[in-house]
């Protein structure tokens, strides 16, 4: 039995957060003691039984790795797991953290085991993060630099060869692991009943209102296609995505239930998801569609789509930031008959294969 910390920023329903509760589950389901630190004092998931989790943070905790706060934030965060090192009798067999803010605090810190994973492109975070000014980038940059020497896990392929070829870090080692899927048990909620779901034909956008998402592009290519059908959207912002959608003249043909903690059900009576992102880590949604025999569509970003949609499915991957290309897409699936059950993907990811990748890491 191992003991195993994974660190987050928080557990506000992003796509990070998802995979590792799943894979904090699957280890707890293999005989192995999980604890989830997040750092916000916010959890938006149903965490299931036999996962401990605890908040460093009674607050949003937004600043606590910037220059002023950093110190005091590190020396909490060691004391945490001095803590838990003495509950246990011995250190945590092995610790992962997740996003820029754990990542910081623990690069800067004396614990030991950690493995850093890479949810997201690295070089397209920092492009994004240009257009908000230097400050930003700085911030950014430095912490994307924080991982240099450090054991890295890429999410995909595609992100490990982008960090292994890049200039902005240097890690002591990268290797690529999956993230984890319990198919059956996407399976079982998908069958979930839920009378809030439309009975009325519509396709499906799960992910949280962020540039990164390009609802934009969403929207406009939905507004070409032609079909009557519907569009729902699982986000964190439903407000401000009617008024986005508003400009495109498609706010009358948009369903928005907000964030749901079972997405699955959802997903399982879309007619096909879309993805529009401009670049994802290994984009979850698309690998719970195809475990559930949902359509999908994707723009071909880096990174994650092309190593999932293969073969056939190749032929729903449409260059990124082009809504007429996406609309187009959008009308061929629909009108496609596909067999997704034998998709080579799924018996890469599942958990029981994933978690044991991670356990191997272990002290």
């Amino acid at each position: 039995m191992k003991n195993i910390a994974i660190v987050i920023d928080g557990l506000t329903g992003g796509g990070a957060e998802r995979v590792m509760i799943s894979l904090a589950t699957e280890m707890v389901a293999q005989g192995h003691t999980v604890t989830i630190l997040s750092l916000s004092n916010r959890c938006d998931y149903a965490i299931p039984e036999g996962i401990k989790v605890c908040y460093l943070f009674d607050h949003k905790a937004s600043k606590v790795d910037r220059f002023w706060q950093i110190k005091a934030s590190v020396a909490k965060l060691e004391a945490w797991f001095a803590d838990v090192e003495q509950q246990q009798g011995k250190p945590s067999d092995l610790v992962l953290s997740n996003l820029d803010r754990s990542n910081n605090l623990l690069a800067k810190s004396r614990i030991r085991s950690v493995n850093y994973i890479v949810h997201n492109s690295v070089e397209e975070e920092l492009q994004r993060q240009k257009k908000l000014g230097p400050l930003a980038y700085w911030y950014l940059l430095k912490s994307k630099k924080n991982l240099s020497g450090k054991r890295l896990i890429a999410v995909s392929k595609g992100i490990e060869q982008e960090v292994s070829e890049g200039t902005v870090i240097s890690p002591k080692n990268i290797m690529t692991i999956y993230n984890p899927f319990d198919i059956e048990d996407i399976k079982q909620k998908s069958l979930i009943a839920n009378s809030a779901i439309p009975s009325e034909p519509y396709i499906i956008h799960v992910g949280r209102l962020a540039k990164q998402k390009r609802h934009d592009i969403l929207f406009a290519a939905f507004a070409q296609v032609s079909q009557k059908i519907k569009l729902v959207l699982l986000c964190n912002k439903p407000e401000k995505a009617l008024k986005l959608a508003e400009k495109y003249g498609i706010a009358d043909r948009l369903i928005l239930p907000g964030f749901q903690k079972n997405a699955y059900n959802w997903i399982k009576q879309a007619q096909a998801l879309v993805l529009s992102s401009d670049y994802e880590g290994l984009p979850t949604v698309l690998l719970e569609a195809i475990a559930v025999g949902t359509k999908v569509v994707s723009t071909d970003c880096q990174h994650g789509p092309d190593e999932i949609l293969t073969g056939q499915l190749s032929d729903y991957l449409v260059p990124r930031r082009d809504p007429k290309a996406l609309a187009l897409a959008i009308e061929r699936v629909l009108m496609s008959e596909l067999d997704l059950a034998e998709a080579d993907i799924l018996g890469k990811v599942t958990a029981s294969k994933i978690a044991q990748q991670y356990i191997s890491l272990a002290r």
